[in-house]
């Protein structure tokens, strides 16, 4: 059965009685249950509604945000042809929506998430209470029905999927080949009194004073929540040139600048983005000295980019760190329950946050040339991980990306 969107857009719905158990390249599937019914659509539009509805109480990254999805898609120039929209029903009820984008990657059209790789974790979005009921036979069915209607590339490539979600473990097991890459940090607590008695020792408590003392030494010291828009247009761009400055130190791929995303992040705070963007600021004598942006969900604070000054003069009382234990000391009084920090390794994180989660890389090959691609980049991931265990080799190839980049044309940042 063919029905179609609300442009005239082809959304295709299979149900048992009409799906085929050969996939678009020609590979084997089993068949479908009974009780699915999956449909695709290449509008953002067409599955607002699911797309809220699953997500009204919870989501686990900004990348499960249908404005933050649709801001990006509208930023990004995202032709319609390389959006994809597989939803998933259970006796009439949607169980699971797959939003993904078609991309060109080292020579193969590629399935993937819409946000690059800095916003943390992604998954399915989903009734994941409804995905346990179903176990894993019923889980494998399912992930195999969404995947069949995702023709014209060689490969879905589902990067930094937590291994449990909501308080429930494999339920993304059976979505392709699974390899563990990183780990994503979060602070869950139900007050600050509680946060500091877990994760602050006395030591760890001295030390904050004395990096306080340094810097209130330095001048009065102010801590504010940036809500207005216009407020925070100075706060994000003082944010982005501290980030550099410090990528620069660092001798690390820009990303904010290299992939031109800048003006993404001011046009997220702007009203109508529908995106709930709340920045933490630190002041010293009044000028922006660190910065934390924020986008917030029911109960959930997600902090996808931190910076501090670089004048070393003021590095000295630790202004990202003051500013982070002044976040710690207000969020969760404020009603928040789950402060999250993001994937990879930082002393901050290891400080504050009391639940970490591994993340994986999911496969799928389609073609015979997606599934040789799929082989290598896991092979890839692995020596990855392996190198970055090991600071020698992972200085090398820092140095060598820092040829790299300055051999790389640059692209203008929007403002």
């Amino acid at each position: 059965m063919v029905a179609a969107g609300a442009s005239g857009e082809p959304m295709v719905r299979l149900g048992n009685e009409t799906a085929s158990t050969v996939g678009p390249t020609g590979q084997e599937w089993p068949p479908l249950t009974d009780t699915f019914t999956v449909s695709v659509t290449t509008r953002i539009e067409d599955v607002e509604a699911i797309w809220r509805g699953l997500t009204t109480e919870r989501i686990e990254s900004p990348g499960q945000s249908y404005d933050f999805i649709r801001l990006w898609i509208a930023d990004r120039k995202i032709a319609p042809h390389d959006q994809r929209y597989v939803v998933a029903e259970l006796k009439g009820e949607p169980i699971a929506l797959l939003p993904l984008r078609r991309r060109r990657m080292n020579g193969l059209q590629v399935y993937t998430w819409f946000p690059s790789s800095h916003v943390g974790c992604y998954a399915p979005i989903s009734d994941y209470a409804a995905l346990e009921r179903l176990g894993p036979e019923g889980r494998r069915a399912l992930w195999q029905a969404m995947i069949r209607q995702l023709e014209g590339a060689d490969a879905v490539y589902l990067r930094s999927i937590p291994t449990e979600i909501a308080g429930y473990h494999g339920l993304f097991d059976d979505l392709g080949d699974a390899l563990a890459v990183d780990v994503l940090y979060r602070a869950e607590f139900t007050s600050w009194e509680q946060c500091d008695q877990i994760q602050r020792s006395r030591s760890r408590r001295k030390h904050d004073r004395q990096q306080g003392d340094r810097l209130a030494a330095l001048g009065e010291i102010g801590f504010e929540l940036v809500t207005d828009p216009v407020a925070g247009t100075e706060a994000i761009g003082i944010m982005f040139r501290q980030r550099s400055a410090r990528f620069r130190a660092q001798g690390i791929r820009d990303i904010f600048v290299c992939d031109d995303l800048v003006g993404f992040y001011h046009r997220a705070m702007q009203p109508g983005s529908g995106v709930d963007v709340r920045l933490h600021v630190l002041r010293l004598e009044g000028e922006i000295v660190a910065v934390r942006y924020n986008i917030v969900h029911a109960d959930r604070m997600f902090c996808l980019i931190s910076s501090m000054s670089d004048d070393p003069r003021i590095q000295i009382g630790s202004p990202g760190k003051q500013c982070l234990l002044r976040v710690m000391q207000s969020v969760f009084d404020q009603g928040y329950t789950m402060f999250d920090m993001g994937s990879g390794f930082t002393d901050e994180k290891r400080h504050w946050c009391n639940v970490q989660t591994p993340l994986r890389q999911h496969y799928v090959g389609i073609t015979r040339k997606g599934r040789a691609a799929v082989g290598l980049h896991r092979n890839f991931q692995r020596l990855r991980a392996w190198a970055k265990a090991h600071p020698t080799i992972k200085n090398g190839l820092r140095h060598f990306r820092q040829i790299a980049e300055r051999l790389r044309p640059s692209r203008p940042t929007s403002e």
